[in-house]
């Protein structure tokens, strides 16, 4: 039995629908649905049970599942980069991490887990993951900072042996609709550029790089949930890894590539930068692959073009966000 916490959401319910196509169904989805619509990521996957996270975690602790549950995927945490409440991030996605890692750990079962490359900060220190790279960076928000807190806690601890986290890029692709601002600009701009032509994106205010010039890693969440799969075929496969293409793309090249797979003569229009992101922007990103490729996985990433064009004829063209 696998739980995979944040089931019903964006990347979780994706790779639940991986383990689907794996032949894997004996899946305890836990989440907190809520009055939102993720719960249609549910609709078309096939699992055991589903759990509120609330009730999750104490039934864990009691040792409700102590013979049945084999693995744990925790692809469940507070997301919004734009999150302010300092203690709810660290109750959700620090403390919460914990407690599941540590049960893993003491009960010798797996633990896989969702980190972020928000935890690179401005990228000052690069983007490599590598371990001794981790304690140096200074990411720009709290979320980020959440995230850097858990990986430096299974540092300390030696669990990097034991366990295995992915540091997400800029993930896009079904089944993120409900995220609200969350969303990836992709989704997000589809339905102005199909209607109007137009894709609005941020003026630049550092001098290296023009407007719509900023670079960041895009990767489809079809290739993440490819080399999830590649961790969890492989389980002496520790160690917390970068999830990208390995290749920087400017904001431009995506309102181009979005206008091709549209099939109009768009234009882009600049806004200015928000003023509470201003200190907060990442102006550039891009994943540094050698340690995943050192670990075995030689998975070839989709073209920025190409995963747009699936994401859009695909999906979102058919009004289906799902996978």
């Amino acid at each position: 039995m696998v739980v995979v916490t944040g089931g019903a959401g964006f990347i979780g319910s994706c790779f639940v629908w991986k383990l689907n196509q794996m032949g894997v169904d004996d899946v305890i989805i836990v989440d907190h649905l809520g009055t939102g619509e993720k719960w249609q990521n549910l609709v078309h996957r096939t699992f055991a049970d589903y759990l509120d996270k609330d009730e999750f975690l104490p039934r864990l602790e009691r040792g409700d599942f102590n013979e049945t549950v084999d693995a744990i995927v925790h692809a469940g945490a507070c997301s919004a980069t734009t999150e302010r409440d300092a203690d709810y991030l660290m109750a959700n996605n620090v403390q919460y991490s914990k407690a599941l890692a540590s049960w893993a750990v003491a009960h010798g079962k797996r633990f896989l887990y969702a980190s972020s490359a928000a935890t690179y900060g401005g990228g000052e220190c690069g983007y490599s993951d590598d371990d001794a790279v981790t304690p140096r960076l200074r990411p720009l928000n709290m979320y980020g900072y959440s995230k850097q807190l858990f990986d430096l806690w299974v540092l300390r601890n030696g669990y990097h042996d034991r366990v295995t986290g992915f540091k997400y890029f800029n993930v896009f692709g079904p089944n993120e609709y409900h995220k609200g601002d969350m969303r990836s600009v992709i989704h997000k701009a589809y339905p102005v550029a199909r209607d109007e032509g137009v894709m609005r994106l941020f003026t630049s205010l550092d001098p290296r790089y023009a407007d719509g010039g900023q670079m960041r890693d895009f990767v489809y969440v079809k290739d993440v949930v490819e080399v999830m799969a590649f961790f969890w075929q492989h389980p002496d496969k520790t160690g917390i890894y970068n999830i990208g293409t390995g290749t920087a793309r400017p904001w431009n090249d995506v309102a181009r590539a979005l206008f091709r797979a549209i099939g109009v003569d768009g234009r882009i229009e600049y806004t200015p930068l928000p003023g509470h992101l201003r200190d907060k922007y990442q102006y550039f990103t891009e994943a540094d692959l050698a340690k995943l490729r050192r670990a075995g996985c030689a998975h070839a990433f989709m073209s920025l073009e190409d995963s747009i064009a699936d994401y859009v004829r695909n999906h979102l063209v058919k009004g289906d966000p799902y996978l």
